[in-house]
């Protein structure tokens, strides 16, 4: 039971995960139709699955809410996703790579780990003005705090006995960087991507909370306004799933193009 390298069977795992699922399900229905939670708080899962239909396509509107939505969220995370990967790994293996480089960011870049960032939203209004550049300037603020010192740590845990290896083969400082460190530091990279691109899910709602005329925060937000509790589930329950998705694509990514590291 207590065995942490222990392997499950697919089938075991999958029966554990869907029992679960279903235990959560039958919970829910138990207290919102029976009434011990009221609609107001808590709607009924068969309540859920109706809006979902509903916002699946507007019949009024001809048009599906629910699938605009989420192409508008996607896509935001999706550009704000490329710069974090853009930026943040270069600057992490920066860091990670040079003590000077680490000694003169790490008082920029570490505190903002702690620091909430939701609270530079009305600087950033300032700044960028409430069109997409401040949604996806929020998502990669939101982001690249993380990655910048992932990245970092993770050039840093590689063992010396490859740098000095790659030294004593001939290669400069800077290839021993990118020709031993940053590639066995690569997996442990593609952790802190993942990590990243997982991080702007739970901040999508902040980012489309202002002037955002399509997306799921502003689905969420609207169904709040007119006390919808059903599509207000819907749209968190659509922005768990698309988090959970790009998860498993990025970790099959991942198991994909470092096999070695993943099957350990």
């Amino acid at each position: 039971m207590w065995n942490p390298y222990l392997p499950l069977a697919p089938r075991e795992r999958r029966i554990l995960g869907i029992t679960s699922v279903l235990a959560v399900l039958l919970i829910w229905a138990g207290l919102s139709g029976t009434g011990l939670v009221g609609p107001a708080k808590l709607p009924t899962p068969w309540a859920v699955g109706s809006a979902f239909l509903r916002l699946c396509w507007d019949a009024d509107r001809g048009e599906s809410l629910l699938g605009w939505a989420t192409v508008y969220s996607s896509y935001r995370v999706f550009v704000a996703a490329l710069l974090v990967v853009i930026v943040g790994v270069p600057l992490g293996v920066a860091m990670g790579a040079s003590p000077r480089v680490n000694a003169a960011l790490s008082p920029l870049v570490d505190p903002f780990r702690s620091a909430p960032v939701v609270a530079l939203l009305p600087v950033l209004v300032l700044w960028l003005g409430i069109e997409e550049a401040l949604k996806i300037t929020f998502l990669f603020l939101g982001a690249v705090v993380y990655l910048v010192p992932m990245v970092r740590d993770a050039i840093v845990a590689v063992p010396r006995v490859y740098w000095i290896s790659a030294r004593d083969l001939g290669a400069t400082p800077f290839e021993a960087v990118r020709l031993a460190l940053v590639p066995i530091a690569m997996p442990r990279i593609a952790d802190a991507v993942i990590a990243a691109v997982s991080i702007m899910w739970t901040y999508i709602t902040v980012a489309e909370y202002v002037n955002a005329t399509k997306g799921l925060g502003q689905l969420i937000q609207n169904a709040k306004r007119f006390s919808a509790m059903d599509q207000m589930f819907v749209g968190i329950f659509v922005i768990i799933a698309l988090a959970l998705v790009t998860y498993q694509i990025m970790t099959r990514l991942k198991q994909r193009l470092f096999p070695w590291e993943t099957s350990i």
